[in-house]
């Protein structure tokens, strides 16, 4: 059950005081990315790093890095069992994300990194990992419409929330591609907060050229420009404060190195269906992510005007149809299937095969009939079958994207 609130993790965290500065994430995409491209910096400038994103993508202690590297499951399962005793032996009854997240900063502390890299978990003002008092930099990114049961039903609402990880004097990197209103929101909180400043990426910058004469703009699309701005607003932002001795233009070349699994991530798929086969990979799950995955599969995929073929499974909770909406096409092949239990996370399910299909009807996609079993290995080799050497696409959910990523795992 998810239940948002300050006031258990200040417990399981008395006795622990964050000695780490932090870069703290908040935003309905890309989050992840711009904590990836962060850390990767930080690596490169010898500064010792902590990086805690979610959902974990194949093992649960994978969500948990020190310099750049998987915490080990040892240590991770060491931490884990003292923070759970303390919620049981004071009453504390912390939700699951509470005792990861707690698990996670004991680890930092223990690990003795400088520079923690942080993504909220949901919205921000009460999310867990708003327990960072002290950030050395701030960033939201694009903001969308997501869990909006538990964050607001408007863009506006949900700002509100991601707003919340501002804090007094701290400086706050802000994607300036969101829409006007947002941005007041942002604006608003942050005055009322005391945030040092507002910096809106990348029009309050003169990084551009900067950026783009070190590593290839055009391997990179949009979306990810952006958030590269973000990263590197943030490094900049925080090295003007606290590491003057390190030159940015350095740390640049370590994001073309950067890669976030799960994300326009080709990859081949031969291990588990028997045959030469290449799929892309993208864990889009709500409207916005999901435009810039039909966005990129319309430029990128679709040739000889032969349809793709989408294996998809969604959380319950989502608008399924909006989503799908963004990326399928008349006469595109979809196959459903549902995702394993997620490891840690006992209020995520899956949607239904059969509720996903009903919202697919609507939008004229062909070969309804082609319904994959409840696996992602069966599905898969059925829809490698069925694209018959077309485009064939895996999204909907990052609890998918960590099925697939496991199963070629244990396959190999």
């Amino acid at each position: 059950m998810i239940e948002l609130g300050l006031a258990r993790i200040i417990r399981l965290l008395k006795g622990t005081p964050i000695q780490w500065r932090a870069i703290h994430v908040a935003g309905t995409n890309g989050k992840g990315s711009v904590c990836a491209y962060v850390s990767a910096m930080l690596h490169a400038g010898k500064i010792k790093c902590g990086r805690f994103t979610s959902p974990h993508l194949i093992d649960r202690w994978d969500c948990i890095t020190i310099d750049e590297k998987p915490v080990h499951e040892d240590l991770f399962r060491e931490v884990e069992g003292v923070v759970k005793a303390r919620d049981y032996n004071e009453g504390i009854k912390a939700s699951e994300f509470e005792l990861l997240t707690a698990t996670a900063f004991e680890i930092f502390n223990r690990e003795k990194i400088e520079i923690g890299v942080v993504e909220v978990g949901m919205g921000g003002r009460h999310d867990a990992t708003n327990v960072i008092d002290n950030p050395s930099v701030t960033v939201i990114t694009k903001i969308g419409l997501d869990h909006q049961s538990f964050l607001g039903r408007t863009l506006e609402h949900i700002a509100y929330q991601k707003a919340g990880i501002m804090k007094n004097g701290v400086p706050c990197i802000v994607d300036g591609s969101n829409s006007p209103s947002v941005i007041e929101v942002l604006r608003k909180s942050a005055k009322e907060i005391g945030a040092a400043s507002i910096y809106l990426a990348p029009q309050d910058y003169e990084l551009e050229e900067q950026v783009w004469s070190i590593i290839p703009k055009d391997h990179f699309e949009e979306h990810q420009q952006m958030n590269i701005y973000l990263a590197v607003g943030a490094v900049q932002q925080m090295l003007s404060r606290e590491y003057t001795s390190l030159d940015l233009r350095n740390l640049l070349p370590s994001i073309q190195e950067t890669i976030w699994p799960g994300r326009l991530q080709r990859m081949s798929i031969d291990s588990l269906v028997g045959r030469e086969y290449a799929i892309l990979l993208d864990g889009a799950h709500n409207t916005q992510s999901a435009k810039v995955l039909g966005s990129y599969v319309d430029r990128k995929l679709r040739k000889d005007e032969h349809p793709v073929t989408w294996v998809v499974a969604m959380s319950k909770g989502k608008d399924v149809y909006e989503v799908l909406s963004r990326f399928l096409r008349p006469k595109d092949i979809i196959i459903t299937v549902g995702f394993s239990p997620v490891d840690g996370m006992p209020w995520v399910s899956s949607e239904t095969v059969e509720d996903i299909l009903h919202e697919a009807r609507r939008l004229n996609v062909s070969d309804l009939s082609q319904k994959g079993p409840e696996g992602i290995v069966d599905a898969l080799r059925l829809a490698t079958v069925v694209a018959k050497g077309g485009p064939l696409v895996v999204a909907g959910s990052l609890y998918l994207v960590s099925d697939v990523l496991r199963s070629i795992k244990i396959s190999e």
